[in-house]
């Protein structure tokens, strides 16, 4: 069995003992949640809502960052030992935004009537649904699959491939540098591809008309790398726009599927990007099984240009190392 430093043995081990943590936590919330007593209830509000959700991004210098997502707000009142309360949690499952927002207020809709079930303790906490979320496990069983898939593949795959690429060139020493440089050149590859697929997908999502809220270049201080105390400033193009399907409103923050790729240049982050006038109406590429994806401009373009420049770069340089003598 390969020997690998224990910190590199962490970090593969790390997704996996973060699958197990969440699936522990969740088990034991819905383990308690099905104690709790149970009182009528009432939907007073049932529509679509945009909320700030606070994303880990550990390439910033502050560790996250905020993004616009779409809930569906299901407002119910409920009593309590003669106190009437409100909340707006419908399910024991930790809500992130942008899942099944028109499916749960069409579940909802205002004055229907609902079973409450509330914590006896800390009556302001309350859910309509307490069993685990539609999916749940399955999600968990594909998440601890890929986990073991990738700790296996780095501990066994990496390390046979380089014992067979040693045989087969000049300098067996230099088939470590070899392996990572196409295995690098490879994921590049691999995303390169899928977002093709994606854009071949979003070509054929159904179009609906929305309106610009907001086109900016947004400027932040990256995380710092290289022993410096801080890292460079970094630009990026933000837009959110408004929209509605299916007679439900949302909200987008993606202009294209290349959105998200920041620049130390504030010029290129103009030049490469497309910008939008407030208010302007724009046509909105909607994806029917999930509403809240969408993007304006279906083409991967020069993103996708990139990855594939990026990747002939690391399998040229993995070729010029294994000629090496």
């Amino acid at each position: 069995m390969p020997t690998l430093p224990w910190y590199v043995t962490a970090m593969l081990l790390a997704p996996l003992a973060l699958i197990l943590f969440a699936a522990i936590y969740k088990s034991l919330q819905v383990r308690a949640a099905r104690e709790w007593p149970s009182t009528p209830g009432k939907v007073v509000t049932s529509n679509s809502q945009v909320r700030d959700v606070r994303i880990l991004d550990d390439q910033r210098e502050d560790d996250h960052r905020l993004e616009p997502r779409n809930f569906a707000n299901i407002v119910y009142q409920y009593t309590v030992r003669g106190q009437t309360l409100s909340s707006n949690r419908v399910s024991i499952g930790e809500d992130r935004g942008n899942f099944e927002v028109a499916e749960t207020i069409a579940r909802y809709p205002v004055g229907t009537d609902v079973t409450v079930f509330y914590n006896p303790l800390h009556p302001h906490e309350a859910v309509l649904e307490r069993d685990t979320p539609k999916g749940w496990w399955g999600c968990l069983g594909i998440g601890m699959a890929i986990a073991l898939l990738i700790i296996f593949g780095s501990l066994f795959g990496l390390n046979q491939l380089t014992e067979f690429i040693a045989t087969r060139i000049g300098n067996p020493k230099m088939s470590p540098p070899a392996v990572f440089l196409a295995a690098f050149g490879a994921i590049l590859g691999l995303f390169a591809l899928a977002l093709q697929r994606l854009a071949s997908l979003a070509r054929k999502w159904p179009v609906v008309t929305g309106t610009i809220k907001m086109s900016d270049i947004e400027q932040y201080r990256a995380a710092p790398t290289g022993g410096f105390s801080r890292g460079p400033l970094m630009y990026q193009r933000r837009v959110s726009y408004a929209y509605r399907y299916n007679n439900v409103a949302y909200s987008g923050v993606a202009a294209t599927l290349a959105t998200g790729v920041a620049s130390t240049s504030g010029w290129l982050a103009r030049k490469f990007t497309t910008a939008y006038h407030d208010g302007a109406p724009v046509n909105v590429y909607v994806n029917p099984v999930n509403p809240s994806e969408t993007t304006l401009n279906p083409r991967a373009g020069f993103v996708c240009l990139f990855l594939w420049v990026g990747a002939m770069a690391f399998w040229a340089g993995a070729w010029h190392v294994a000629r090496m003598h």
